[in-house]
């Protein structure tokens, strides 16, 4: 009887061994940590969609953090239904809806940003997006906006470069920039916009993207690790929807310190091969909202939308707490 005392005391450690690694494991990689002061149990009813990321603690990087974002953000404005129009809600509403990535698109014209989509000019400026943002952080200085900058459309009558008027932007409110290349930290950026770079630059400057890959999904390598889903060319929904939520469920499944950025937006050729948005986001949407219907917790990127709504926007903010 002695014999098997050992064995079996044996048998009985590596379990708990390995019990204990799986739940450390879980907690470790279960989603961003909360602020200490914040109960977990009471998180969901402590934040609006406005000031969501409050109860996140200053030490979690953003790839931990599940981020509602959206496609051509200043795009609301078309002369052909389908053709040209991504958003309903105007960059205020989508912020106060709780997006904190947006997608600018500027056409560089007469040394000045002009938000174009394609062709199609938005009735809208740089500086009507960099004042809907700085207002809404001076409003709410717990939260922070991941931008994306990319030039559109044909360049017009300028005396400088993309980058020189990008900086002048810059220059008007420095303190509400953030141009590190890395992955920061939530802590490191609240009130501020960092910048994610779609375009050339003389020296570092925000995180770079411009080894961006045209419609298919790829990775970029520098100072910071990112993935990025953005195939708009679609050709087949189901296909589309297959690749968004291969990148949802790999981010969700991934340590390490890599942002998945996940773009559920696109448009499909009609006939006379005019494209129509709203074909892909009428597919797309409803299974972005049974997802995450489905998949409550965990951290699944920035997710960036056409017509993202409320609704929308709460249910990938949810995963988080």
């Amino acid at each position: 009887m002695r014999k098997l005392q050992l064995p079996l005391f044996v048998a009985l450690v590596l379990t708990f061994s390995a019990c204990k690694k799986e739940q450390q494991e879980t907690e470790k990689f279960s989603g961003p940590k909360l602020k200490e002061n914040v109960n977990p149990n009471a998180a969901l009813s402590g934040f609006s969609l406005n000031n969501w990321m409050s109860v996140l603690a200053d030490q979690n990087s953003i790839a931990l953090i599940s981020i509602p974002g959206t496609h051509d953000s200043g795009a609301t404005i078309e002369p052909v239904s389908g053709t040209a129009k991504c958003q309903n809600l105007s960059i205020t509403d989508q912020l106060n809806a709780g997006v904190r990535y947006l997608d600018i698109r500027c056409r560089h014209i007469d040394n000045a940003f002009a938000i174009h989509h394609g062709a199609i000019y938005q009735n809208l400026n740089f500086n009507d997006v960099l004042n809907a943002c700085i207002n809404f952080l001076n409003s709410h200085p717990t939260e922070a906006i991941i931008m994306s900058v990319k030039e559109e459309h044909t360049p017009s009558n300028n005396s400088r470069s993309f980058e020189q008027t990008f900086d002048s932007y810059v220059q008007q409110n420095p303190g509400k920039w953030d141009l590190g290349n890395n992955i920061p930290t939530l802590g490191s950026i609240r009130g501020k916009i960092r910048l994610l770079r779609r375009f050339s630059a003389s020296s570092p400057k925000g995180i770079d993207a411009t080894a961006w890959a045209d419609n298919t999904t790829f990775e970029i390598n520098n100072a910071a690790n990112l993935k990025v889903q953005d195939f708009y060319n679609v050709n087949d929904v189901n296909t589309k929807w297959t690749r968004i939520e291969t990148l949802l469920n790999e981010a969700k499944n991934d340590t390490s310190n890599k942002l998945y950025l996940n773009y559920a937006s696109g448009y499909k050729a009609g006939i006379f091969s005019i494209p129509s948005i709203t074909t892909v986001s009428n597919f797309i949407n409803p299974k972005i909202t049974t997802f995450f219907a489905n998949n409550t917790h965990g951290k699944f990127g920035i997710v960036a939308l056409d017509f993202i709504d409320s609704g929308r926007s709460q249910s990938i903010v949810n995963t988080n707490f």
